[in-house]
């Protein structure tokens, strides 16, 4: 054996009870090979999933990333192997980090990177690192923003907490507005659109989730009272 093979550092993991020699650092924990592809299967369920929470289509993602529609349909599908010259520019597509599309193990850090977003004319910052489950964001809307927008229809709950300026919430029939401090709560499978009918931009934080938990809350009416009746989906 050469000098240099005696020097070379052991790649594999000491065992438990053993010590890494002074100065030197345990050797990280390697995903066993079962969890490993359990990760890269899930890979394209996360794509699928993100693409459709954003409304882009695979022709408009294609143009972006430069990626084949049918590749891009592959991978979602789990067709195609995911790999990094396939996801880097998916990840800056949509402005994530690489690790959130592959939902990598946390490395300690619990701090979140958002990077903001725009979609319908609004800014999204994300607030939460996972794909799957449930999302929160900071929502800003432009001053007169959603002003005879068309109301929107998807599977899903959602809780919005108004943190500054005015909201307007179109929930079916009824027309609500809040304001600092109020929040709401509804079926997205109802009818609704936001809007900013002041001056001022409008911030508010929201969840969302396919199968969201609800959480009581009391929005108030347009021009009526904050103990007015709780509408469909509002309580």
């Amino acid at each position: 054996m050469s000098e240099r093979e005696r020097s070379a550092p052991d790649p594999r993991p000491a065992a438990p009870d053993q010590r890494p020699a002074r100065g030197q650092r345990p050797a990280p924990d390697q995903p066993p090979a079962g969890d490993l592809a359990g990760v890269l299967t899930a890979v394209g369920p996360r794509l699928r999933a993100l693409r459709q929470e954003r409304q882009v289509t695979l022709a408009a993602l294609s143009e972006e990333t430069g990626i084949s529609v049918s590749t891009l349909s592959r991978l979602e599908s789990g067709g195609r192997k995911p790999t990094l010259e396939l996801l880097l520019p998916l990840a800056r597509a949509y402005r994530v980090q690489l690790d959130e599309l592959v939902d990598a193990p946390t490395t300690g850090d619990p701090r979140v990177h958002p990077r903001p977003f725009s979609r319908h004319g609004q800014t999204f910052i994300p607030l939460t690192r996972h794909l799957g489950g449930l999302h929160a964001y900071k929502q800003i809307l432009p001053p007169g923003y959603g002003r005879g927008a068309e109301q929107r229809v998807h599977e899903g709950f959602e809780w919005c907490y108004v943190l500054s300026g005015t909201v307007g919430l179109r929930l079916g029939d009824r027309e609500l507005t809040l304001g600092p401090g109020e929040a709401a709560e509804f079926d997205t499978r109802v009818p609704h659109a936001f809007s900013n009918p002041g001056s001022q931009p409008a911030e508010f934080l929201s969840l969302f989730g396919a199968q969201g938990e609800r959480m009581h809350v009391r929005a108030r009416p347009a021009g009526g009272p904050a103990s007015g009746s709780p509408g469909p989906g509002v309580s």
